[in-house]
């Protein structure tokens, strides 16, 4: 996965049928709004890569997005001083 951006998430989906795949939405007019729906299946496991990407495989296929146990750890700090 590459490089973020400072502040960006790069995230990936990979499924092992497009039979996975509930909808993909792309909007009409000026806004630019995607969306991605389907499932994984059942959770199998989560994990971290590196230290950099949050791995979360389901039994049919695999989620990964690059944010770290330090920056979760952060964000639910900050909620929680909310």
């Amino acid at each position: 996965m590459d490089k973020s951006v400072e502040g960006e998430r790069y995230f990936s989906v990979e499924l092992k049928s497009k039979a996975n795949i509930k909808d993909i939405t792309f909007s009409k007019g000026s806004r630019e709004i995607v969306l991605v729906e389907g499932t994984i299946g059942e959770l199998v496991r989560t994990e971290f890569a590196d230290d950099t990407v949050l791995v979360v495989t389901g039994s049919n296929g695999v989620f990964r997005i690059n944010l770290t146990p330090i920056e979760i750890k952060k964000k639910q700090e900050q909620e929680n001083e909310a």
